[in-house]
């Protein structure tokens, strides 16, 4: 198994793509000063030896550098020692609603927004439990099969976005089904499906679902986002609202009592979600309130840092730099190497 020991460094690589636009904009501004002192093609002959290419190719070594530098201060490690260990703990499958209606601004910052948050604040809190994640809108893909690495989890959390998905609705049925598949095969653990909507079930047969669901032994609880009242749902990348054909702007209101019947139906418990801690609170104690079985879980207990060869091509592609200069060597002046 590859990983990060530290994974925030990554986020540092952010620094690439600005430095590769600072490097495009001083390139155009020093062509514009080129031309100030008179026809390029002319100027070119006055400086044979100047080649525009090895600068590029200079630049281009840095940033690389740059990059594998970041890499090396996320530590990469490769697992070399698996090991079986029993674990005392529940397995839970989230299923996350990321229709666009969850873009809507009644809960800070937004109903996705807070309902990650509060997933991650769960995750914070477990230790020897097991956690998946599904995202659902028309239809439902598993984000991350049921595991024990919680610092994977958070990460896939993350990346959830309504562009996951291009089929927009909400389809709880096919989210919870998803769900009940995703499961070990161990029958004494507790095992849980929280599900995290506003409550719209646009397909129908989330009732029914979650009742087959606790015919199996598995919990449904729901986590219902929003307001009664409703809000706006904003355009991904826009200041603007969504609209129905009318042209009139469309409001996505909590629809709580089909909340409460999915997770009556499932044997598990209805958590309204706003901007306080409450909801938190109660998950946390839902949670705790599960019986915790035996688990066996295949988990790495070693790792082998791979720091020290991306150091090293860092320090090669510097020494290159270097090495490499600006101008023609005249002992090699007659080899193109860096001109078409």
């Amino acid at each position: 198994m590859f990983r990060f020991e530290e994974p925030l460094y990554l986020y540092l690589l952010l620094l690439i793509p600005c430095l590769a636009g600072l490097h495009y904009v001083t390139n155009i501004y020093r062509r514009k000063r080129l031309r100030r002192y008179g026809d390029v093609g002319l100027l070119k002959e006055l400086m044979p030896d100047v080649s525009a290419a090895r600068r590029e190719v200079k630049a281009w070594l840095v940033m690389g550098a740059l990059a594998l530098l970041i890499f090396t201060l996320a530590r990469p490690q490769f697992g070399t020692k698996l090991e079986t260990r029993k674990r005392q703990g529940i397995e839970a499958i989230i299923a996350m609603d990321v229709s666009n209606s969850m873009l809507a601004e009644d809960v800070t910052p937004n109903r996705l927004e807070k309902s990650k948050m509060l997933v991650s604040s769960i995750v914070d809190k477990m230790t020897d439990d097991k956690i998946g994640l599904i995202v659902y809108a028309g239809e439902a893909y598993t984000q991350l099969p049921i595991t024990s690495d919680y610092v994977s989890a958070k990460m896939f959390l993350e990346t959830i976005s309504p562009s996951m998905i291009a089929t927009q609705g909400t389809d709880i049925k096919q989210a919870i089904d998803l769900a009940m598949k995703s499961f070990t095969p161990n029958q004494e653990a507790s095992k849980a499906i929280f599900v995290i909507t506003d409550g719209e079930d646009n397909e129908g047969g989330a009732v029914e679902a979650a009742k087959a669901a606790a015919e199996r032994g598995i919990k449904v609880y729901v986590l219902g986002v929003g307001s009664p009242q409703g809000a706006p749902i904003p355009m991904p990348g826009s200041s603007q609202y969504i609209t129905d054909n009318s042209g009139n702007v469309v409001v996505s209101q909590l629809n709580e009592q089909m909340c409460r019947e999915i997770a009556a139906a499932g044997g598990g418990a209805y958590i309204y979600v706003d901007n306080s801690s409450s909801a938190r609170e109660q998950l946390s104690a839902y949670v705790d309130k599960l019986a915790k079985a035996e688990m066996e879980s295949a988990v790495y207990s070693e790792y082998d840092e791979q720091f020290q060869a991306v150091a090293l091509l860092a320090l090669f592609l510097l020494v290159l730099d270097v090495l490499l200069v600006e101008r023609k060597n005249p002992l090699f002046k007659n080899i193109k190497l860096f001109r078409k």
